[in-house]
């Protein structure tokens, strides 16, 4: 490699040294050979301020790591405030990547590399990172009144505090100043850049490709070339300094996990991208349009901006004043033979609970999405939790029961979200998609599937009268059943002789007229009772190789770390049996014979036991709860550890 330097005084032969001392002089450098060391994994945690570009920067890595074809699974973790306090612990944002040559579940425990942008950064994190896992410091920010604004009194690039790790201080804000020196930016604009310039570093280290970010940056400030390509200066010259620096002395190679992988088309996606996405082709696949009903809210306003995109997929995005007019608006399309949606979270949800009510009585199609958070009340906006299943279980006022369905990886968001499509469908009735932070904002490669593999989910609207009076008279009975579904038809508001009355009041079976009638109301509440058990789910799979004596079972995003642990266990000889569900209203049939098979049943759940208060109710089983509520997802490791002590109990 070659590299452009300046040398006031270069002696060539033949030339004179005065021409040489007039002008710079190119000359080629040959970079010094540099160990490079092959790795199975890596996990990375870039850390500073919630405006140091720490999100983008992860994502920009994350996809080219994508496209270089490693597994891949990431946790971005921000503040809740638009911008926090600079500096200080509330205020640090974070993005942890594992990628590895092989199949990987989750994020990872602990990161191999932290990089810290500030002394808030390295405070905030430096618990989780293992003793000898290395450390890259920005070095410009650890100055008198940022350490003292985090509780630090004396340096610890100094105090000895970092003996015990590979730390690597770099002046990353003077060197980013230093590369953009001819763009004409001020100091504080240039030093804007410093992220691209950990990015560029990282890259080198890792050997990840270059062109897609490059590219990506120049898309991105197009209307703004001059930002465009100082920001890409910074990241060459981050690239360049890895590999001119005599710190960093090794790179290191993660081999494509090509075995990882069936044959097909992949790109990386986040759990709301495939959600987003699964939605657009439950419309098409529906032959109907998509009609969302939403109010921003966190974490599932990406949605919503998602979907307005696609306008050319017949859908429509509706942005309402509030809550309660989102999912009005939803229903409203669903009474109009739309595929209606309306997105939300927790505190959300509450507020929707008596038109989700309305829904139940209407017998009409409306898919719930709720990407859970931490609670309650505002509760953590951006943190992760499953403490909503309750609450989309009951959380209504008599007897309104709910198909629930829960995806468990990113990916999964979009199957997941086919499926509650089919199911709403299929039997005229709201169904609840509980999706959470943790799956929401991360992401992992996503196979993207054939048309061939899409299920059909055309329906037939109501065409004409439906039933025959004692008298002959052909008429159109709203609430007439189909005898396998119990759903009712669906008729859409204009149809010539297809009118009927519609409300929140209970309904007369059959003709849907309003009744007061005891014995007609308990007949309605058992029929909607009976449609929603009645719904056609897969039975439970168990992985069990080993016919043990323990089941661990899980629901939602936990998925990934549990199966993690359950690995590791395997490989020290221990014999666990694992079960995931994804529908939890109706349970699969045979999630009783499932749990009886078995002396002991552990529920890990990011709640306090909501799970395993269903299944212990339900089927008299004395499941054991395993909780979390810190707004983070579970550790592989811990998890590991809880069932061994479980198993040895």
């Amino acid at each position: 490699m070659t590299s452009q330097v300046n040398s006031p005084a270069v002696q060539a032969d033949g030339a004179g040294v005065d021409e040489a001392l007039d002008a710079p002089v190119t000359v080629p450098v040959k970079a010094p050979e540099k160990e490079v060391r092959r790795l199975d994994r890596v996990i990375i945690r870039f850390a500073g301020d919630s405006g140091d570009g720490m999100q983008l920067t992860g994502d920009r890595f994350t996809s080219e790591t994508a496209s270089f074809g490693n597994d891949l699974s990431t946790l971005p973790n921000f503040p809740a405030e638009i911008r926090a306090p600079a500096g200080t612990l509330p205020g640090v944002s974070s993005f942890q990547l594992h990628f590895a040559d092989h199949d990987i579940l989750t994020p990872g425990d602990a990161p191999n590399v932290l990089v810290a942008m500030n002394p808030a950064a390295l405070k905030a994190n430096l618990a989780d990172v293992p003793r000898g896992a290395e450390i890259i410091i920005n070095t410009d920010e650890f100055t008198k009144r940022p350490m003292a604004k985090v509780g630090y009194e004396t340096s610890p690039l100094e105090d000895g505090s970092l003996d015990g790790y590979s730390v690597h201080p770099v002046p990353l804000t003077t060197l980013t100043v230093e590369a953009l020196k001819d763009f004409g930016l001020s100091r504080k604009d240039a030093g804007r850049s410093k992220n691209m310039f950990a990015l560029g570093l990282l890259s080198w280290m890792y050997h990840r490709p270059t062109e897609g970010t490059e590219a990506f940056l120049r898309r991105k400030f197009a209307k703004k070339p001059d930002i465009a390509e100082a920001n890409v200066a910074a990241f060459r010259a981050g690239w360049n300094f890895g590999e001119t620096t005599e710190d960093f002395a090794v790179s290191y190679e993660v081999a494509p996990a090509t075995a990882a992988f069936p044959p097909g088309t992949y790109r990386n996606i986040s759990g709301n991208l495939a959600l987003s996405y699964g939605l657009i082709a439950a419309g098409q696949q529906a032959d109907l349009p998509l009609y969302l009903g939403s109010y921003p809210i966190t974490p599932a306003s990406d949605i919503l901006h998602e979907l307005s995109r696609h306008k050319n997929f017949g859908v429509r995005t509706f942005q309402a004043e509030d809550e309660i007019a989102a999912i009005g608006a939803a229903l409203g399309a669903a009474f109009g033979g739309q595929l209606a949606v309306t997105t939300t979270s927790g505190p959300g949800v509450a507020l929707k609970s008596e038109t989700i009510g309305l829904a139940v009585s209407l017998e009409l199609p409306l898919l719930i999405v709720a990407i859970q958070r931490g609670g309650p009340s505002t509760g953590l906006p951006t943190k992760t939790e499953q403490a909503d299943l309750l609450q989309a279980m009951y959380g209504r006022n008599g007897e309104a029961p709910v198909p629930v369905v829960a995806p468990r990886t990113p990916a999964d968001c979009f199957d997941a979200a086919l499926e509650a499509a089919r199911i709403a469908l299929t039997y005229r009735t709201p169904v609840f998609l509980l999706s959470d932070g943790y799956l929401a904002n991360g992401s992992e490669p996503w196979r993207i599937p054939g048309l061939d593999e899409l299920p059909d989910l055309r329906v037939q609207f109501a065409k004409g009268p439906n039933h025959e009076l004692a008298d002959g008279t052909e008429v159109f009975w709203p609430y007439k059943r189909d005898p396998e579904t119990l759903a009712r038809p669906w008729a859409l508001p204009g149809t010539p002789g297809l009118e009927h009355r519609i409300g929140g009041i209970e309904k007369q079976d059959g003709t849907g007229n309003i009744s007061y009638d005891p014995a007609n109301h308990d007949f309605m509440v058992r029929t909607r009772q009976a449609k929603v058990d009645g719904i056609t789910v897969p039975d439970l799979a168990v992985d069990d190789p080993d016919a043990a004596r323990t089941l661990v079972l899980g629901w939602g995003s936990t998925y990934g770390p549990i199966t993690a642990a359950v690995r590791r266990l395997r490989g020290e000889g221990v014999a666990i049996a694992q079960a995931h569900l994804r529908h939890l209203n109706p349970f699969p049939g045979n999630l009783e014979e499932v749990l009886k098979r078995y002396d002991k049943v552990v529920v890990p759940e990011m709640n306090l036991g909501q799970l395993a208060t269903l299944i212990r109710a339900k089927y008299l089983v004395d499941a054991r709860s395993y909780n979390q509520v810190n707004g983070m997802p579970f550790k592989a490791e811990q998890l590991a550890t809880a069932l061994k002590e479980a198993i040895d109990d």
